[in-house]
């Protein structure tokens, strides 16, 4: 064991363990309702245009959750939030089950989305508190363990659908295992004093969870005292950091909606492959993303979150090209294999630096990064669609091809001094910790940018 793991406070090793489990919640529920697509389209009896038309309620729903669960963080904590957000999400992905029509169906797709998005945005807010306070990357291991959940409830849920269980079933049982993980995964979570003074990013070591009483309306406490606080103009909206993260999320996000939604075609219909291989597109994609962000948090370590976002999109670029260009299924399969590896590690870095930013509260720059992130995610696969409308599939694959050229000009935006603290990655190991017991800040401390 290195040395500055030894010195984790216990409690803070217990956070970092409950927001796993928020993770891995919020992708076994996501993937739930994934699963059971098909069943609920039968039940409802709604034809594919309009099946689609209200994943894009669904969507709607999502953006309104995040910019509501942004604010809401940083008024009661984004423990608070992810507790209320996550019961309400357990809840929700029963409502499809139940739905009879179009209407209703749109009804719980709406809110279905709404809680996930604010799922979405609050434990990300929290997991960005508990990597500041570790002082080390471990925000990519958080995100896998989202992309393991979906694994699982993937695979519980197909063995579900092939025994014959009514779908009403299956969603009640998933909603029951949600609370669960509920239950079991929030306990340990930082308390709102405890994510602000274990985020303070002036320090440099790991830091020692101490639960502070509430102060009285207006008074400094030990936490406002050294970390730097926003003024109340920049509460409003992004600084330009905050816009090139964005910008950024938005661009990788797009390009992996695209290969969640068009892998699959693109090898059915380029390749005339049978459906049982063109699905090993999205297999090679999905597992080298997960592998990947199992390694990325050490990789960072060692070459920081600039370059990581930066190789990682250029080896995103070279599995789109291998993709457009075969002929072969396996050198096509390893395309798709490539683009995963490449983009594994890219946003959550994003996530990390926007958890960072001086202007503005964590909690709703978080909000408004993620909530750009996801219309990508919506948006690509439809810009790609329209494309291909036009020319061909892998004519329209150039798109994101090009989008992920673009992003190493935009990786300057993760760089420590780009706008906020020293990311969890950037922090020198030979760099002075905060007094906490006296309550200093650095002598020399950078101010606040825009």
């Amino acid at each position: 064991m290195s040395e500055a793991n030894a010195k984790v406070d216990p409690r803070l090793r217990r956070a970092r363990l409950s927001v796993f489990g928020v993770f891995i919640a919020n992708g076994f529920l996501l993937s739930m309702w994934v699963v059971n697509i098909p069943a609920v389209q039968a039940r409802t009896d709604v034809s594919h245009g309009t099946l689609g038309a209200l994943l894009l309620v669904l969507g709607a729903g999502a953006l309104l959750g995040m910019q509501i669960a942004g604010p809401l963080s940083d008024r009661i904590g984004s423990k608070l939030t992810v507790i209320g957000a996550l019961a309400a999400l357990s809840i929700a992905v029963t409502f499809p089950g139940f739905a009879v029509d179009a209407v209703s169906l749109g009804a719980g797709l709406f809110l279905f989305g709404m809680f996930n998005g604010a799922v979405d945005v609050a434990m990300n807010a929290h997991a960005a508190a508990v990597e500041c306070a570790y002082r080390r990357p471990i925000m990519s291991a958080f995100h896998a363990l989202f992309s393991i959940g979906g694994v699982a409830g993937a695979l519980l849920g197909a063995g579900l659908i092939g025994a014959g269980v009514p779908l009403p079933g299956i969603l009640l049982g998933a909603a029951a295992l949600g609370a669960l993980l509920l239950a079991g995964s929030t306990p340990g979570m930082l308390s709102r004093a405890a994510e602000t003074a274990a985020a303070t990013p002036a320090q440099t070591e790991p830091a020692q969870i101490e639960e502070q009483p509430t102060a009285a309306p207006g008074a400094d406490s030990p936490n406002t005292a050294t970390a730097p606080q926003p003024s109340r103009s920049k509460r409003v909206g992004l600084s330009k950091t905050g816009w090139m993260l964005g910008v950024t999320a938005f661009l990788l996000m797009l390009t992996e909606g695209v290969a969640n939604d068009w892998s699959a075609l693109q090898i059915a219909n380029h390749l005339d492959a049978p459906e049982s291989l063109a699905a090993l597109g999205y297999a090679a994609f999905s597992v080298t993303m997960t592998a990947g962000r199992l390694a990325a948090d050490w990789i960072v370590v060692r070459i920081g979150p600039v370059a990581v976002v930066r190789y990682g999109a250029l080896i995103g670029a070279l599995g789109l090209a291998i993709i457009t260009t075969s002929g072969w299924l396996w050198l096509t399969l390893a395309g798709w294999a490539i683009l995963g590896i490449g983009l594994s590690g890219c946003v959550p870095q994003i996530f990390t630096a926007a958890g960072n930013l001086r202007s503005g509260a964590r909690g709703m720059n978080m909000s408004r990064v993620v909530g750009m992130g996801y219309i990508g995610l919506l948006s690509g696969p439809a810009l790609v669609g329209w494309i291909a409308e036009y020319t061909t599939l892998n004519t329209a694959l150039l798109a994101p091809l090009l989008f992920c050229l673009a992003v190493p000009m935009l990786a300057v935006s993760l760089r420590p001094d780009a706008d906020g603290p020293p990311s969890a990655s950037a922090l020198p190991a030979e760099s002075a910790a905060l007094d906490k017991s006296a309550g200093r800040a650095p002598e020399a401390e950078a101010q606040p940018r825009d």
